[in-house]
């Protein structure tokens, strides 16, 4: 279980019941033995008064039924029952009893003695027993008896209260337990929000926002973020300032060749190993770029500004040509990807277009629903065959010959799309018939307020 959340809600909610199970068995408990001594306590008066009026009307036996007078013991197997008995064998119950009997008494001893028995039609009795002296000195057995229906009854009834109490204890306490998580993870949700989102801003994420115990998992975020930011700064600018080096002393030797060539000397082959050399390079320069890239450190490019300036310059080349492009994209589109990188790979990649298109270049954009922006480039040329598309986006890679060029704008455009976590595809343009490249690319956020 990695969650945070599930973890707290699992434990928040085995706990709760744990303490709901010993609560609800504890007040049960206690509950059950109290109204267990109450029952106890209504059968031990009753023997009382039975034991008072045997006293006072053991010379009257006859008055013995009136004297013992609760109406309980009037009524046919109420549950209720008396029964006292004389040393020398006399024997006198309640009308409740009917024909049936009590047990009989066990010993003489004086003491009180209480036992569970089955009483009439097999019913469940709770008694108290005791021999009593009564005013001529001789011994009677007093015995009364309550049936336990009345207990059980009321035991269920009890067991029912407490369960629809416990069960809406623990509805509130499970509902109590999933806001108390909520509240508590919501720095944390909204550090994860910040995180994720963290390239739609420049600045570090605001410290004072989260609480102190997240302030500082935020500061050490920050902290990565700067030097990741810092890393990426550097990385590009040696690539930059190593490109710069070897571009001059490169340019020195090409025109050097030129002049040779120019004054008859055979230098082609030393010319078409210079152009490998600077392809490599460039394509190593275009690596390195990619990998001192990071799509998640806030990089953006205007498409607005961007296809702005690419229409422009590729609409002149086109006429220039004899040729037409034509460049659809809404407006207010932002993609995550630094704008000098964006700008090469669109370069690259409508150079390519323009060179090999018979007579027309088009350029459309559009959203997805998957939070990426689909950049389509097609032409009219011969396109690529389709077991040769693999191979275009190899390094130095040239499937056609009868064009100038070193074959790696595809792989550049390939290698910085995926390093900004996009996805270039290439197929056959169903309109115009050439060569369709179509890129997906992460926005940097939702379309601007104008």
């Amino acid at each position: 279980m990695t969650s945070l959340r599930a973890r707290a809600v699992t434990g928040g909610i085995l706990w709760a019941v744990a303490i709901i199970v010993l609560g609800l068995t504890g007040v049960s408990s206690y509950l059950t033995s109290q109204t267990q001594a109450r029952f106890v306590e209504v059968v031990e008066t009753r023997h009382s008064q039975a034991v008072v009026a045997v006293r006072n009307n053991s010379d009257t036996t006859s008055d013995l039924v009136l004297a013992i007078g609760d109406l309980v013991y009037q009524v046919p197997l109420s549950g209720q029952y008396w029964q006292v008995e004389t040393a020398e064998g006399g024997l006198y119950v309640s009308p409740s009893l009917g024909d049936a009997r009590l047990p009989r008494p066990v010993g003489r001893s004086p003491d009180q003695q209480r036992r569970e028995f089955a009483g009439p039609d097999g019913e469940a009795l709770f008694g108290i027993g005791q021999w009593v002296t009564v005013s001529d000195g001789s011994l009677w057995h007093v015995q009364v008896a309550s049936s336990l229906r009345s207990f059980e009854e009321e035991q269920v009834v009890l067991r029912n209260t407490l369960l629809t109490a416990f069960a809406f204890v623990s509805f509130i306490g499970v509902l109590g337990a999933l806001t108390q998580v909520a509240v508590v993870l919501q720095p944390l949700n909204k550090l994860r929000k910040d995180v994720s989102g963290r390239w739609e801003q420049e600045d570090g994420l605001e410290v004072a926002g989260y609480p102190i115990e997240v302030a500082p998992l935020v500061n050490d975020i920050n902290t990565l973020m700067e030097k990741n930011r810092d890393i990426m700064r550097r990385s590009r600018r040696q690539a930059a300032d190593l490109a710069h080096a070897i571009k001059t002393p490169s340019a020195i030797m090409r025109n050097e060749l030129d002049n040779l060539k120019m004054e008859g000397a055979k230098v082609q082959e030393a010319i078409d190993a210079l152009d490998r050399l600077d392809a490599q390079l460039k394509r190593s320069f275009a690596r390195m770029r990619a990998d001192g890239t990071d799509a998640t450190v806030g990089v953006a490019t205007d498409l607005d500004t961007a296809l702005g300036r690419m229409e422009r310059a590729f609409q002149a080349l086109a006429r220039n040509e004899g040729k037409t492009f034509a460049a659809t994209y809404p407006q207010g589109l932002r993609v995550r990807m630094d704008q000098s990188d964006f700008e090469e790979v669109m370069g690259n990649l409508l150079d390519n277009a323009l060179k090999w298109a018979a007579s027309e270049v088009q350029l459309d954009v559009s959203e997805r629903d998957d939070g990426q922006i689909m950049i389509t480039i097609a032409d009219d040329g011969p396109g690529i065959p389709q077991e040769e598309i693999a191979k275009a986006t190899q390094s130095g890679q040239r499937l056609d010959t009868s064009m100038p060029g070193t074959g790696l704008g595809l792989a550049i455009a390939h290698d910085l799309i995926h390093a900004y976590g996009g996805k270039i595809l290439l197929a056959r343009d169903e309109v115009l018939g050439g060569l369709a490249v179509h890129m997906r690319l992460p926005f940097a956020s939702a379309k601007r307020a104008d």
